[in-house]
Formats: C-alpha cells, structure tokens, sequence
C-alpha cells in the first residue's frame, strides 16, 4: 500500500478516537482506579484511617509518585498501618474535580489545575504542601511540516486538557507572540488540540496533529515516532526550573490528619533522595510502574532522555507558580488570583528539619 494511503486511512482510523477522547475531557473525565498499596504487616494505622487516597498521573513528571507509590514504596513504608489507595489521572482538571469532591485527599499534580482550583473554591480547599519535579516538558513537532518557530501559526497543536499545565503554557507562548487563540475553543492563530497524552502519540502517527507540548514520557514518544524537539519548555525559565509537579492536599483532610500527611511528606521526601541517589534504579523501578499502570514499560529510546530532562525536588519553586498564574490570566483562563495562603510548607519544613535539611520558602504566598 502507497504511503499516502496508509497514512490516509490511520488518520481516518485515529479522528474518531480522538473526538472521543475530547468530548471526555474537562471536568468530567473519568478516573482509572490502580493497584492499591500493601499496609505494613503489623504496622501501626496512623490516626487509626484504614487508607488514605492518593492521586497522580502515569507520567514521568510524577516520578515520585510512581517510585514512592508502587510496590514496597518508601510512602507505604512511612504510612505503617494505613494503605495508600491510589488514582489515576490523565490530567489536572479532573483530579482537582476528584479534590474538590472528597474522592481523594492528596494529589501529585501541575500547576495550573492547583491555581484554577484554589480561586474555584475560594481558597478553602486545597493547599500545596510540598514540591516534587521541575521540567520534563517539551514541544515536539513533525519536522516534515514545521522548522522553525514562527512555522507553528496555521498548524494543529495538541495539549493533554483545557487548562492542564501544558494547555495554559501553550496558550501563553502563543500569546506572548502576538497571535490570538480563543483558549476555550482552540480555535486561532494555531490550532490548540486538546488529546489525552495516551492518544497524542497515534494522532501524530496519523498526521492528525502537526506537533504536541506535553509531558514526559509522551514528548519522547513522539520523538520515537520521528518527531523533533523544537522546544524544551524550561529554556523559557531563569535557570531552567519551573515547578511542573507538586504535592497539594484536601484542606479538610490535612486539619483532620495532619500525621498521616506528614507520614506521605516524609515518604516523599525519602523517595526524592533515594531517586537522587540511584538514578538507574528509580528509572528503572518507575517504568515498571508504568509497565503496570498502562499495560507495558517504556522502550530505552522513550524513557532514557524522557528521565534526564526531569528532576525530582522537595522545593515547591513557588515563584515560578505565580508566574504561571499570571500566564493562565494572559491566556484568559482565570482573573487574577489571589493565591495568598495556597502553601502550607509547615509539614514538609518539618520533614526536612528532622532529616536536617534546610526549610524551603513559599515565595509569600504561605499560610501561617
């Protein structure tokens, strides 16, 4: 069969999964239960809670989670007793959905969804208690159609949801070049695409998208599909650190339970460490991770450069959140927040105290 036939008729297949996967999302898009974690035999139930439940997504950026989570994970460990019963995300909107419902308690999650979600409830819901990742994003294009830059203007550009992390920097970028997008439709200057990342790889396969910003893995997936980074998204950061992961936790929940908060903090910050010191290990634990959260591991061509361009980090980098903040606000997904009081870094200071490591700020915008 003729190339252009075969391409023809993927990109035939691929459109109607794709409109599928778009009218999934927001906030109603479904969550996928996982494999829940194993209570330490004879462990102590911290505040006598049988579980608490946790929600990431099964991407690299949520490495800690990924490590820390599965298997015999450093934050089961530090939970003794009490099982971590986690979810599944494909991105943001709907985790904080999830939050804001009472149907998780603490969350790995971007940015942007923590942002949207604080003003939604008018600061009562939530609160950031603890960094986890920064970079690990890119713009990918198919070189065939796009060589520079300015070539992305008339071109179809996917993101993972409306208003995800990856969504508003996009939208941002655009922007900041003078270019109008309308950010609830896509519709524009260039095309924003909204594809839930299990699909972005089989839509550009198809020529139904011309490139992606997206998350690791699925920025190197597509590089494995011929794909070229045209854009590392932290080049765009001072220093090249922007917070792209962190840890937020149902206000409620955190009054109610602070112990078995600080007991996660402590799992997290541990996990961290350990990733810092066995990079090989971790990469390789954090892929059977996704092994078993999707079905197969990763190829070394996807997750070898995918796992350099992250780095894990208790630092919240808040700063760089209130930047991000202002990016959505130049995007016109949100009026200017008052974010003051959405970190509480007490917990997590504490954590860090004890292992004797110094406290982390919240950039003035902490809760006291």
């Amino acid at each position: 069969m003729p190339f252009p036939l075969r391409r023809a008729l993927a990109a035939a297949a691929i459109w109607p999964l794709l409109v599928g996967v778009l009218g999934a999302c927001g906030y109603g898009s479904q969550r996928e239960d996982a494999e829940g974690g194993t209570p330490t035999a004879g462990g102590r139930r911290i505040d006598g809670l049988d579980q608490v439940r946790i929600g990431y997504f099964a991407n690299l950026t949520h490495a800690t989670a990924l490590v820390g989570l599965h298997g015999d994970g450093l934050i089961q460990r530090e939970l003794g007793g009490t099982a971590v019963k986690p979810y599944v995300f494909n991105a943001g909107p709907s985790e904080i959905e999830a939050l804001n419902a009472g149907s998780i308690d603490i969350g790995w999650i971007g940015p942007s969804p923590s942002v949207n979600g604080y003003v939604k409830s008018h600061g009562k819901n939530l609160r950031i208690i603890s960094g986890s990742a920064s970079g690990g994003v890119k713009l990918v294009v198919n070189p065939d159609r796009i060589t520079s830059l300015d070539d992305l203007r008339g071109k179809k550009i996917a993101t993972p949801q409306l208003g995800n992390t990856q969504d508003v920097a996009l939208l941002d970028w655009i922007a900041e070049r003078g270019w109008k997008v309308d950010a609830q439709s896509g519709r524009g200057d260039v095309s924003v695409v909204r594809s839930d990342n299990k699909v972005t790889p089989d839509a550009y396969a198809a020529g139904s998208i011309d490139g992606a910003w997206v998350p690791e893995p699925t920025a190197s997936k597509l590089v494995a599909e011929g794909g070229k980074v045209l854009l590392d998204e932290s080049s765009l950061w001072p220093d090249g650190k922007f917070v792209i992961t962190h840890v937020i936790v149902r206000q409620s929940f955190l009054e109610r339970h602070p112990a078995v908060v600080e007991a996660v903090l402590r799992g997290s910050v541990k996990t961290n460490q350990w990733i810092r010191d066995n990079p090989r290990r971790a990469r390789a634990d954090a892929n059977k991770a996704l092994a078993a959260l999707t079905g197969k591991p990763l190829p070394a061509e996807v997750i070898d450069p995918a796992w350099k361009s992250i780095q894990v980090t208790d630092d919240p980098l808040a700063a760089t959140l209130d930047t991000q903040a202002r990016h959505a606000v130049r995007a016109g997904l949100l009026a200017r927040p008052d974010l003051d009081g959405i970190y509480d870094l007490r917990l997590l200071n504490k954590v860090r105290k004890a292992a004797g490591r110094p406290p982390l700020s919240a950039a003035g915008l902490g809760t006291q």
